[in-house]
């Protein structure tokens, strides 16, 4: 069963995370996971240029200490980048004090001050102390962009349809992900029906 939205309890789990904006705007935030890459990055890139768009690109310390010259480029473009760990663990398979570090490591590469837990999966433990030091972000709205099985009009019409004032929305940014085959048209959609697109989270 996929869950295009985070359970509620998520909210209740980690009550001081951001799955959503607390606004009535039609108002959305785009986050990519898992950047920066050297072939889908500067790609999509390109497609938010074309539509004025800022977004958060939450990169894994791995990709951006080995992709220095991307993480410039994002941030020269006017968007936001976000700690996503270093080596991208699941923290429900990971005790608190490797979890911790791992996130830590990442910080000098990504961001010191927003954090989103890979898989979305962190131990009550894990997210008290990174709380202390990090926004945590998760997500309102994900269309399995990272499934190929997904297919690109799926993940388009799960957008579409689900699409609310304040969604957080989460995609991938790697080779593999559906993303390019329908941001583009995503940021069209939106921008016809009233979306404009923040990153100040």
């Amino acid at each position: 069963m996929r869950l295009f939205r985070l359970p509620f309890f998520a909210g209740l789990m980690y009550p001081r995370a951001l799955l959503r904006l607390k606004t009535d705007k039609r108002e959305l935030v785009l986050t990519f996971d898992d950047s920066p890459d050297p072939e889908s990055t500067p790609q999509v890139l390109r497609v938010l240029d074309d539509h004025h768009v800022r977004a958060v690109f939450f990169c894994t310390g791995r990709n951006a200490e080995k992709y220095p010259e991307l993480m410039s480029l994002i941030r020269s473009k006017g968007h936001f980048t976000g700690n996503h760990g270093y080596d991208h663990i699941n923290g429900l398979k990971n005790p608190l004090k490797d979890y911790v570090e791992n996130v830590s490591r990442a910080g000098g590469f990504t961001s010191q001050e927003i954090f989103r837990p890979p898989y979305g999966r962190m131990r009550l433990s894990q997210y008290r102390e990174l709380a202390k030091r990090y926004r945590i972000v998760l997500w309102d709205l994900m269309p399995y962009d990272f499934d190929r099985q997904m297919g690109k009009d799926k993940c388009l019409n799960v957008l579409k349809k689900k699409l609310r004032p304040g969604s957080v929305i989460v995609l991938h940014d790697t080779p593999s992900s559906l993303l390019l085959s329908f941001l583009d048209e995503l940021l069209s959609y939106a921008e016809k029906n009233g979306y404009s697109f923040v990153n100040n989270i």
